[in-house]
Order: C-alpha cells, then structure tokens, then sequence
C-alpha cells in the first residue's frame, strides 16, 4: 500500500491539524486559577477534560459544539469544586478560534491539495470550524461536521455519512479514501470497524498517555505512521520521485 493508491483524504481536524490540547489547556486557565490548580500536569487536565467531553457528546450528540464545551466547563468546575457563571462558560465554548493550528499544517495541507480532494470530518460546529479553516489557509473539497450529521466520532453514523457524501459528492468509494487523523480513540479505532485504510499523524509521539482523547477500546490498526504533517508530505514526495 501506497499514499499514492489513494484521490481522497479524509481529516481529522483538532488534534491532527490544529493543535487543540495547547488551546484547550489555555482557554481553561481561568478555571484553572480560581480552582487552584495551576501547576498540575497539563496532561491531567486534558485527560479530566477528554473524559467530561467525550460523555457530553453520547449524552447530548444533537448539542451544537461551542454549546457542548460550555456544557463542559461547568461540569469541570463542579469536578474541581469552584464555581463559574454562564459568561465564563460560554467563553470556553467560543474559544475554538482562537486554538492555534500546528506550524506544518498549512504548507502541508497546500501540497495534499495539489494531489488529492480533501475532506475534514470533524467534531466540530460549523461556526467555529471557519475559523479554523481559515488558521489552515486551505480550500476543503468537503467540510462534514458533527452538527451536520447530528452525532460525534467515534459514533458510527459519522463514519457511515462520511462514506455516503464521498460517494455521492465525488463519486469515489472507500477503497480510494485515507482517513488521516491523531486520535485512535474518535478516528482509526471506527475507521477500522469500517475497513478504512488509514493514517496515523502522531502527533503526542513524544508524550505519554492520551492526552485530551480518551484511551481507545482494544488496540486499534493502522496502515501509515507519521510523527508531522510535514513527515507525511515527506513520504508523498518519496514515493513520487521513485515513480
């Protein structure tokens, strides 16, 4: 198997192309400080803030995702036992914008565009996810969110729309398809159960633990393994030069 094989890409967004572990830690600093945990390991946080998110999205899969994060803010400052008001709360949940992408993501981006469609299936809301798009500074083929669909990764009806839109937007199907995502947990673990070939950008290599995902179930596969984006764009160039 080849990253040539493939006509479409298929991202993953935050935590594969922006960095949303760095603008979710930093947008929880106000909660933090009246908590009084400044100081703890940031991986912690994350993973406090990974297991409330992840349980939010099956509770309430039709909340709209700005709303969501607000949702879990309060139940972050229940958790650490402060309060906080609506005001700060909804900070939070706007506070996508601001999330800055990783250094690689639009030069690579710009590149993959040049060789294939690209799609983003995404948790995300489609007001915030612009945005995003703009921090990238790149025209998706396709930009497939959670409030789109009405459910969040890893849910399987993501993965199902996503393969209807490829089929019916760019008349492709799976086999000509790489998901291309950092989280074993929302992306390669379902991409699995969909016999999708797949594309692990990992980017917490130098890091333990699961940072602001929760731990996959099992030990999910994949067909790629990239530390960057710019590594991925690397072993594209590779492959084409040997042609």
């Amino acid at each position: 198997m080849k990253l040539t094989d493939f006509k479409i890409l298929a991202f993953d967004t935050y935590g594969t192309l922006i960095d949303w572990e760095s603008g979710i830690f930093n947008a929880l600093t106000p909660l933090l400080e009246k908590a009084g945990l400044i100081g703890q390991p940031r991986d912690q946080i994350l993973a406090t803030f990974a297991r409330h998110e992840s349980d939010q999205e099956k509770q309430t899969p039709g909340m709209v995702y700005m709303q969501l994060l607000s949702v879990v803010y309060r139940r972050l400052a229940k958790e650490w036992g402060t309060k906080t008001s609506d005001e700060e709360a909804n900070t939070f949940g706007a506070s996508v914008p601001d999330w800055p992408e990783f250094p690689d993501s639009p030069a690579a981006l710009l590149y993959l565009k040049r060789h294939y469609k690209l799609v983003t299936l995404t948790n995300c809301d489609r007001l915030s996810y612009r945005a995003s798009n703009r921090r990238l500074r790149v025209v998706f083929d396709g930009i497939y969110t959670a409030q789109d669909i009405g459910s969040y990764k890893p849910d399987p009806h993501n993965f199902e729309y996503l393969l209807r839109r490829v089929r019916e937007d760019f008349n492709l199907d799976r086999q000509q398809l790489l998901h291309t995502a950092q989280s074993l947990f929302h992306d390669h673990a379902p991409a699995n159960r969909f016999g999708l070939a797949n594309a692990w950008i990992d980017r917490r290599h130098d890091a333990k633990g699961w940072g602001a995902t929760p731990p996959p179930p099992g030990t999910p596969t994949y067909d790629f393994r990239f530390e960057s984006m710019a590594a991925l764009v690397a072993a594209h160039r590779a492959e084409i030069a040997a042609q």
